[in-house]
């Protein structure tokens, strides 16, 4: 990336030096497998699904073309943070450098941006398939899905590249230590020497564009949804579209709520440690669940998943 290369010629600090989650040494081997077992359950879930999808073909459908791609998002925006984060466990000094940090900044708003625009067209494609379902496969083309899917990675490029371009014109101070496990916005302005006035004026415009487009779609969308479900004469009907939705509302709640609290309140009502733990929500938490939540309580997958093990290797 040429910014970031630019950037580091440019600045005073040559490297970052992560605290981490926490600085008691006794917690700190426990944590490690935690949190390493939460990275396997994520990387092993989400490649699992994708490849579930990918590999059967009645499941080539608009909810499960968006669900491999919200299954490729988990895993390449945890895959950004948690094997750094599990380095500071081990290491006594995790050090990381100018450059690399600002790479990390930036695919990790990349995707975190990108997970909230695809939940949101997934809670529109429910819409569409709840509300009306004799045209649903008009509305849901493959060519509705890739413009769809196109705006969601653009809005995910344009917010990582507003907030790593607004982090690279600061200088930093010569105390370099970053109070987070990952090179985050919030944290990275504590460090800076200059003004930070534009950068936090940047964070509520834009996060909020990223949270607030993406909340209010899924808000007006399960607002019809419910609508039409109140209409159903069937018990069964009923029931099968309020599981449906259920899981969803639960991770984009997850999801929105810890992003909310974490960057739309000012610093001085969230101390740290208490936004190193609203973070592991969405960098962790959110990643591994979301293969759970909205997969396995799934019939279709259930049947794809008993097709492809039962499939002889070599038939």
């Amino acid at each position: 990336m040429p910014l970031v290369r630019m950037a580091a010629e440019n600045s005073s600090v040559t490297e970052f030096i992560l605290s981490g989650l926490t600085n008691q040494p006794e917690l700190q081997i426990p944590l490690f497998f935690l949190f390493l077992g939460f990275y396997v359950v994520t990387v092993v879930g989400n490649l699992g699904l994708i490849t579930l999808i990918g590999l059967n073909s009645h499941l080539h459908t608009p909810m499960y073309f968006f669900l491999f791609n919200l299954s490729f998002i988990d895993f390449c925006y945890s895959t950004v943070i948690t094997p750094k984060m599990l380095m500071n466990f081990v290491l006594r000094k995790n050090v990381i450098s100018y450059a690399g940090c600002m790479t990390q900044l930036f695919f990790f708003l990349f995707f975190v941006v990108s997970e909230s625009f695809i939940l949101s067209a997934m809670a529109y494609d429910r819409y569409a398939a709840i509300c009306n379902p004799l045209v649903y496969t008009a509305t849901m083309s493959p060519q509705v899905c890739f413009l769809l899917l196109l705006g969601v990675y653009v809005m995910g490029f344009a917010g990582a590249m507003a907030h790593t371009a607004c982090m690279v014109r600061l200088t930093f101070c010569a105390n370099n230590l970053v109070d987070h496990y990952m090179c985050d916005i919030l944290p990275l302005l504590e460090r800076s020497c200059t003004s930070t006035y534009v950068n936090e004026l940047v964070v509520f415009v834009v996060v909020g564009i990223d949270i607030g487009v993406p909340t209010v779609t899924i808000f007006i969308s399960y607002a019809l949804i419910l609508s039409s479900i109140l209409r159903i004469h069937s018990t069964k009907g009923r029931s099968k579209a309020f599981s449906t939705c259920s899981s969803h509302i639960i991770a984009v709640s997850l999801f929105f709520g810890s992003g909310a609290f974490m960057y739309l309140k000012p610093s001085s009502l969230l101390p740290m440690n208490q936004g190193k733990v609203s973070s592991l929500f969405y960098t962790i938490v959110v990643p591994m669940l979301n293969p759970l939540i909205y997969s396995l309580r799934n019939k279709d997958v259930k049947i794809a998943l008993k097709k492809t093990l039962s499939k002889k290797p070599f038939s």
